[in-house]
C-alpha cells in the first residue's frame, strides 16, 4: 500500500489466425462460473473478445511520458462499467519492452503492477532495456508490459484538487493537540472528498479493485495472451489475488511480493491501523541503526536518543517551520521513507545529519514541495486521488467519528509516528459521495495454479500477516519468507535465496516442494549515504 513516493523520486500487430486462439480463449472463467454469470463477468468477456481482435496498435511513446526506445506504447479500450460493455470506455495507456532472448526463448508477456492504489507501472520495461542484473534471465523470456491502472497518469486520470494546492506546505501538524485540531482536519478531510466527487464522480464509483482486476484480463486478451503471467508488489498483490479469485484458469504465473491482507475484514480500515502499527516497529529498526552508527550521523547513539533528537525535530518545526516550508507533517512524508525501503535509511539519515550540523537545504529540498515542478505535482495529487478511490470505493468504511477517533488514539498511543497521519489521509471514505462495495472474498478457484508469495517478517506498509492469509487462501501457493528484514518490495533487493527462486518460478514454473525461509539481505551501509547524497 502506498504512501509517499519512495526517495530519488510486446511486437507487431497479432495476426488474424493468432486472434482467433485469443478470442477463444477467453470464455466465462471458473472464478466468474463460480460467483455467478454477473452482467460485470458478461461484459468482460464481451470486452476481452473485442480486445483481442483489436490488438494494441505500437508505437514509440510520446516524447513527455519518458520512455525511450526499444520501449513502445499503446491503449487498450476498455468500459468504465463492465456490467455495460456497450456504454462509456476509457482507454489504458500500456508500454513494452520487447523479450531480450528471441523468439526461441520467448515465453510470452509479463505485466506488472507496483502498487498504491495509485502507481504507475509504466516504468516497469525499463528494467529490462537497462542493467538490472536481477531481472535479466526473466527479461530474455518475457515481454515486460507497464500500464496505467483506471485513474492513474495516461488512463483517464482522475484527481481531487488543483495540484499546486494540493502540495502547498506546510500543512498542518497530523498529530492534534485539541479537539479544535481534530475538527479543522475532519473539515478538511470533508472538503477533499467532496473536491473527488466534483473533479471526478464520474468514474468514482468505478474505481475498484475488481474493475481495474477486469481491465488487467482487456489488457491480457488484447497482448493475445491466452493466460496472464503476473508480478505484483505491495497494493499490487491485492490487485493480482482479486485477479486470481475472478479469473483463476486464466493465470499461467503469478507472483505476489509484499502482501496486503486479502481478508474482508481487514479492506481497509483494519489493514491501515495494522500498518500504523508495522510502522512503528520498523521504525524502532531504523533508530537502532542509526544509532549503531552515530560516528557517521551523530544523531544520537542509542535509540532512545534518536527518538529524543526526532521529537526535538518535530516541535522545532511545528513552532517554526524549517525552511518556511518544512512541518511537522512534511517531515512525516520524508522520514516515512526509511521504514518503508532499507535502500532510504542512509539517504534520510544523512539528510538529517546534515541538518543538525547546520545545513537544512537537503531537508528543506528533500521534505518540502517544488512548486515548479508542475508535472511532479499533477502526478503526486494524481496518485493521491486514486489512492483514495480505490479504497473508499473497495469497502465500506466506518461513518462515525467517534469510532475513528477511538481507534485512532488507541492505536497512536502504541504507534505515534504514522497514526494521527494515516487517518486522516483515508477519513475522506467516512464522508465519501460514490457507492462503497463489498470487498471480493479471496479463495482459490478451479485450475489456479501454484501462486508465488514472497513477503519479509517487519514490512511496515504491508505486514508478514497479510502473506501469510493470502497463502492459506490459495491453495497450492508457496510462501518464500524473509527473516528479520523489513523492506518493502523484497524481489528488488540483492538476496540470492529468493533472487534465484524468482527466476526458476518465471523461467520454469518450478516452487520449492514446502515454504523457503531465507535469512535477510545485507543491511545497508552507511558510507553509501554520502556517495548517494553526494
Amino acid at each position: 500500500m502506498r504512501r509517499t513516493a519512495a526517495l530519488g523520486a510486446a511486437g507487431t500487430l497479432v495476426t488474424g489466425t493468432l486472434l482467433a486462439g485469443a478470442i477463444a480463449a477467453t470464455p466465462a472463467s471458473a472464478g466468474e462460473r463460480q460467483h455467478g454469470a454477473s452482467a460485470e463477468a458478461r461484459g468482460v468477456r464481451t470486452a476481452a473478445a473485442r480486445a483481442a481482435t483489436q490488438g494494441i496498435d505500437w508505437q514509440d511513446c510520446p516524447a513527455d511520458w519518458g520512455l525511450k526506445t526499444p520501449i513502445q506504447c499503446g491503449y487498450v479500450t476498455v468500459p468504465v462499467d463492465y456490467a455495460k460493455p456497450d456504454g462509456r470506455t476509457i482507454k489504458i495507456a500500456v508500454d513494452r519492452a520487447r523479450n531480450t532472448g528471441g523468439k526461441e526463448k520467448r515465453q510470452g508477456s509479463l505485466l506488472y503492477n507496483p502498487g498504491g492504489p495509485g502507481g504507475s507501472g509504466m516504468r516497469f520495461p525499463a528494467r529490462s532495456t537497462g542493467d538490472s542484473a536481477l531481472w535479466k534471465k526473466t527479461a530474455a523470456a518475457y515481454d515486460f508490459v507497464g500500464f496505467d491502472p483506471r485513474g492513474v497518469g495516461h488512463s483517464a486520470p482522475i484527481s481531487c484538487v488543483d495540484p499546486q494546492e494540493y502540495v502547498k506546505a506546510p500543512k498542518a501538524d497530523p498529530v492534534p493537540d485539541s479537539e479544535a485540531d481534530k475538527r479543522a482536519q475532519r473539515k478538511l478531510a470533508k472538503q477533499y472528498a467532496d473536491g473527488c466527487a466534483e473533479r471526478s464522480g464520474g468514474l468514482l464509483p468505478y474505481m475498484t479493485t475488481p474493475n481495474t482486476a477486469r481491465d488487467l484480463d482487456v489488457i491480457r486478451a488484447a497482448l493475445g495472451e491466452k493466460k496472464l503471467n503476473y508480478l505484483g508488489v505491495s497494493y499490487g498483490t491485492y490487485l493480482g489475488a482479486v485477479y486470481a479469485t475472478l479469473f483463476p484458469d486464466h493465470v499461467r504465473r503469478m507472483l505476489v511480493d509484499s502482501v496486503v491482507n486479502p481478508a474482508r475484514e481487514k479492506v481497509w480500515y483494519q489493514a491501515n491501523l495494522d500498518q500504523d502499527v508495522a510502522f512503528e516497529t520498523r521504525w524502532g529498526d531504523w533508530k537502532k541503526w542509526v544509532a549503531k552508527n552515530d560516528a557517521t550521523y551523530h544523531i544520537g547513539a542509542t535509540p532512545q536518543q534518536v527518538q529524543a533528537q526526532w521529537e526535538k525535530l518535530r516541535a522545532t518545526a511545528k513552532k517554526n517551520p524549517i525552511g518556511g516550508l518544512v512541518g511537522p507533517a512534511e517531515l512525516t512524508g520524508f522520514f516515512q521513507n526509511a521504514p518503508y525501503y532499507d535502500s532510504a535509511w542512509a539517504t534520510v539519515a544523512q539528510v538529517w545529519s546534515a541538518y543538525l550540523a547546520g545545513d537544512e537545504k537537503p531537508l528543506v529540498e528533500n521534505a518540502g514541495p517544488d512548486l515548479k515542478d508542475t508535472a511532479g505535482n499533477i502526478a503526486s495529487e494524481n496518485g493521491n486521488a486514486v489512492y483514495t478511490a480505490v479504497e473508499c470505493a473497495d469497502a465500506k468504511w466506518p461513518t462515525s467519528w467517534k469510532k475513528w477517533d477511538r481507534d485512532t488514539t488507541r492505536v497512536h498511543a502504541e504507534a505515534p509516528f504514522m497514526t494521527w497521519a494515516n487517518a486522516w489521509m483515508n477519513l475522506p471514505c467516512a464522508t465519501w459521495q460514490a457507492k462503497q462495495h463489498k470487498p471480493v472474498e479471496v479463495k482459490t478457484g478451479k485450475g489456479l495454479p501454484s501462486v508465488l508469495i514472497v513477503q519479509s517478517t517487519r514490512d511496515a506498509a504491508t505486514p508478514y500477516e497479510g502473506a501469510v492469509e493470502l497463502h492459506k487462501r490459495l491453495r497450492g501457493s508457496r510462501l518464500i519468507t524473509e527473516r528479520d528484514a523489513g523492506s518493502h518490495g523484497v524481489t528488488g533487493q540483492v538476496n540470492p535465496c529468493i533472487n534465484d527462486r524468482v527466476d526458476a518460478y518465471f523461467l520454469h514454473g518450478k516452487t520449492d516442494a514446502r515454504d523457503v525461509t531465507c535469512a535477510p539481505h545485507a543491511t545497508p551501509e552507511p558510507a553509501k549515504a554520502k556517495a548517494a547524497t553526494s
